[in-house]
């Protein structure tokens, strides 16, 4: 007896949430084909369960980087700018059901996305990994003055800063969403391994950079590169980390039901 996965062969699936709409036939025009039924419901269930969550609204620049059928379709902003990829072109390794991956040398993505545009008390930044890279930065910039941001891997774990130049050390190589949140001006919350950890730090002023995605943006100059794999990121004001994370989770999970 043939079991039939559903995703794969419903009828054609109509967004009803109007962003959702808008976002997938920019990626079906980015990759010159449709895409799946389940594809397209997944996308519309992320986007209208964020809106539920109360989450949607914070998220100010995002890429899904999966799901897509291409690179191209895969670089087509969620939210906010597109970012601009740098470094050797067959470098890149993307895959529809686990997302993008950096050569780790010299493959970055540019936000476009300022990292002083959010409050210096209301930010967020997240990416969702399905595979740990070797020791670099996830998303990040960095400066002599410090007020650093971002979410990196070192070879025993994740490290956090939020609007600080002190890190958050863990011993967590867990995949999955890591993320930062700040919305006080004394403490921010971290979350991997599926738990949310508060820490103690105060809020500095953001520097004037945008945050690059694998790879950190050191007062202008990449650097910290990472060969981790990342199907998702964001970045805005401050959310529900454990919210998003749920968001995301299903959303990758959808996609894996979904894509033959």
């Amino acid at each position: 007896m043939w079991l039939l996965n559903p995703y794969r062969f419903a009828a054609a699936y109509t967004p009803t949430d109007a962003n959702a709409a808008a976002y997938i036939a920019a990626v079906e025009a980015a990759d010159g084909q449709t895409l799946e039924a389940g594809v397209r419901q997944a996308i519309d269930t992320f986007v209208i369960g964020c809106k539920t969550d109360g989450t949607w609204n914070a998220i100010k620049a995002s890429c899904i980087l999966s799901g897509a059928r291409t690179l191209a379709g895969a670089l087509v902003p969620l939210v906010g700018t597109a970012p601009t990829r740098f470094g050797t072109a067959g470098g890149w390794s993307y895959d529809r059901k686990t997302g993008l991956q950096g050569n780790g040398t010299n493959n970055y993505l540019n936000s476009n996305r300022n990292n002083n545009a959010d409050p210096q008390n209301s930010n967020h930044n997240a990416v969702y990994a399905t595979q740990i890279g070797s020791a670099g930065a996830y998303m990040a910039v960095r400066g002599a003055a410090g007020s650093d941001t971002g979410v990196n891997a070192m070879g025993i774990g994740p490290f956090f800063r939020n609007r600080t130049a002190t890190a958050s050390s863990h011993t967590s190589t867990a995949t999955g969403l890591l993320a930062h949140a700040r919305s006080s001006s004394s403490s921010y919350t971290v979350r991997f391994a599926g738990s949310n950890t508060s820490v103690a730090s105060n809020s500095e002023t953001p520097l004037a950079i945008n945050l690059f995605i694998f790879a950190r943006n050191t007062n202008g100059t990449p650097e910290f590169y990472t060969n981790a794999r990342l199907a998702f990121y964001s970045i805005g004001e401050s959310l529900d980390l454990a919210l998003l994370d749920a968001r995301v989770t299903a959303l990758v999970a959808a996609f894996a039901a979904a894509i033959p």
